[in-house]
């Protein structure tokens, strides 16, 4: 199971669907967009050493599982996807709005906050591993983790300076990449973001 489905499969559809006032297989539909979109852009966030201890430092606060919907705070998920795409955050709305079949653009906005902090727990789980429950299980074993990373994993403490950006941005391409069916790490974005998200680098964060 590719991790976007593995997402999927933890969130009550009908819920979300009536959270944002839409159908289930539009809002399923949206979602499938997002997850990868929020994914690559995280990775693209990552390819800096200040940016990949921001992501670890955000990973940190995020562990425990995935949280029910009546749990994720909105707020937080609009500062999370601010954090992500910077000023790019319209351009990704607007082009995945704009794909054929493409959800569009309110939905997919109503969406990134809700799915932001889901995606961000999900990644916890495989980059610090534990707490990912859910309901679900996948078989598949942890990734190891990142190269020079101390993340004081058996105490629960978040990870340390010494995280090297080239490990989870290996990580995060592993799981982008199986969401496009092993195309690597931009085959799982749709609608040619890849070149949008390439030009991010963590925009949001300076």
């Amino acid at each position: 199971m590719d991790a976007r489905q593995d997402i999927l499969d933890r969130i009550p559809m009908d819920q979300l669907a009536a959270q944002v006032g839409a159908d289930e297989q539009t809002t399923r539909a949206a979602a499938e967009q997002l997850i990868p979109a929020l994914v690559g852009g995280l990775q693209a966030n990552a390819q800096d050493e200040a940016g990949a201890q921001s992501l670890f430092d955000a990973l940190g606060d995020h562990q425990g599982g995935t949280p029910a919907l009546d749990q994720v705070d909105t707020q937080e998920g609009q500062q999370i996807v601010s954090h992500v795409f910077g000023a790019n955050q319209d351009e990704v709305v607007n082009r995945l709005g704009g794909m054929d079949g493409g959800a569009g653009g309110d939905i997919l906005k109503k969406l990134l906050p809700i799915l932001a902090p889901i995606v961000l727990s999900y990644i916890s789980g495989k980059v610090l591993g534990g707490g990912q429950t859910g309901g679900q299980t996948t078989g598949q074993a942890a990734p190891q983790q990142p190269a020079g990373q101390n993340t004081g994993q058996s105490t629960g403490q978040a990870p340390t300076q010494d995280a090297g950006a080239g490990g989870l941005g290996d990580i995060l391409g592993s799981i982008l990449g199986g969401m496009g069916g092993g195309q690597g790490a931009q085959g799982g974005l749709p609608g040619g973001l890849g070149d949008i998200l390439g030009g991010i680098l963590g925009g949001g964060r300076r």
